[in-house]
């Protein structure tokens, strides 16, 4: 854990003014996990807040991801979380959010964070500020291309399906003794974007969710399908039990995959761990039969939860970290895809980024404009973690043999169903 002792609070962003100099420190607690450094750097960054704003200790206290996913909503249900986050299931936890309206600039964080406010709320009728889109995130392919220089193959073009990757992938693996050929994340997060270029609506004409059409059907087939011909590594998706999140960053890092299906945040990971080991490259989301290239967007934001007893001072920590330059400061650090749409105007130099990482952080931003309406839509969906889960769960059934492919969507609508009913 690192315990960053913040004494601050943020008037001199917000025009707030705190008890500075208070007799008895206000101590926050900020529950945060990292991609990279992204808890180191806030814990650096807000050491000015401390400086300006005496009397508040804010602890920061890195956990895994997992305790994220899984630690958190079983404590903000008992009344015991912390007073902030840094979060990924954004619509899911709205009912326990602070909401920040009452203490900054609308104006400024409308101008700034756009359509990802959105995401935090609870519905069209919510004008609620819940969060701080910290990280904007894009999933997309790694590929090794010394594995295809070695095979003396070409790699796929821009306009490439999925089928192509798979043919070109297999192809590679065998020629080069490869161990895998594919594999995407254990995660329904990240199989939503290849069902919506198979043409998965995850929505119907009535608006409400399905994981059941037709294209999600297609998908699911041929996901299954590669399974079972040995082109997706199948380990990652067969070898966890319920929706356990499972990546493959490791075997793509040690040179034993050709194609990794994952996101922008694995970026730091591969500058860092790969190295000159081999030449990894990014070459965005395949496209499917149904027309469509579209990746899903994602990522972490900051928020503050209603049960804090110092609101105001957690509002004016996260306002401090919304703040342009702080912002861009942050995302040169952390190397990571701006929401703000200001700092994203103007441009960010990457700190410390490589030749290839800032190649590969271009190749994700450039990806951004082809992501289908209805990923920013599922994105934004309160109910999207129960799907993702639902996913998970059902089509790794499929994948072991516990289901056929047309039981497995059969189940994922009745789950689907009892989910939206409760």
């Amino acid at each position: 854990m690192l315990h960053k002792t913040l004494a601050a609070s943020t008037a001199a962003a917000t025009g707030l003014a705190l008890m500075a100099g208070a007799a008895a420190a206000q101590e926050i607690r900020f529950m945060c996990y990292s991609d990279g450094n992204e808890c180191e750097v806030y814990d650096d960054v807000l050491a000015r807040f401390e400086e300006q704003n005496p009397g508040v200790d804010v602890i920061v206290d890195v956990v895994p991801y997992q305790a994220i996913l899984e630690n958190l909503p079983v404590q903000l249900a008992a009344g015991t979380g912390p007073d902030m986050a840094k979060v990924t299931d954004l619509g899911g936890l709205n009912e326990y959010y602070l909401d920040l309206a009452p203490y900054v600039d609308r104006g400024y964080w409308e101008d700034s964070f756009g359509g990802t406010l959105d995401w935090y709320r609870a519905g069209p009728e919510d004008d609620g500020i819940y969060g701080m889109h910290s990280q904007l995130t894009i999933t997309g392919a790694f590929v090794n291309a010394t594995l295809f220089e070695q095979a003396g193959m070409e790699m796929p073009g821009p306009d490439a399906t999925w089928a192509d990757w798979a043919e070109a992938s297999r192809a590679v693996a065998e020629a080069t003794g490869t161990p895998f050929a594919m594999a995407i994340d254990r995660s329904g997060h990240r199989v939503a974007g290849p069902a919506i270029s198979y043409g998965a609506a995850l929505f119907g004409p009535d608006g409400e969710p399905t994981l059941s059409d037709e294209g999600f059907t297609a998908f699911v087939q041929q996901f299954v399908d590669w399974h079972n011909d040995g082109t997706i590594a199948r380990d990652v998706w067969a070898g966890q039990g319920g929706a356990t999140y499972q990546d493959a960053a490791q075997e793509f890092i040690n040179g034993e995959l050709v194609f990794y299906y994952s996101g922008s945040w694995q970026v730091g990971r591969m500058d860092e761990q790969v190295g000159d080991f081999f030449d990894w490259q990014v070459v965005g989301s395949p496209c499917g039969p149904a027309g469509a290239c579209s990746g899903m967007p994602g990522g972490a934001g900051i928020v503050g939860f209603e049960q804090t007893e110092h609101p105001e001072i957690v509002a004016s920590v996260i306002d401090f970290l919304a703040q342009e330059d702080v912002y861009a400061e942050v995302t040169a650090r952390t190397r990571n895809l701006p929401a703000h749409l200001g700092v994203a105007e103007a441009g960010v130099e990457f700190q410390d980024a490589s030749p290839a990482a800032s190649r590969a952080l271009s190749a994700f931003a450039s990806d951004l404009p082809d992501v289908a309406p209805a990923a920013f839509r599922y994105q934004g969906f309160a109910g999207n973690r129960a799907m993702f889960g639902i996913t998970v769960e059902r089509v790794s059934q499929a994948i072991v043999g516990e289901l056929t492919v047309e039981e497995a969507v059969a189940r994922m609508a009745d789950d689907l169903a009892s989910a939206m009913s409760q």
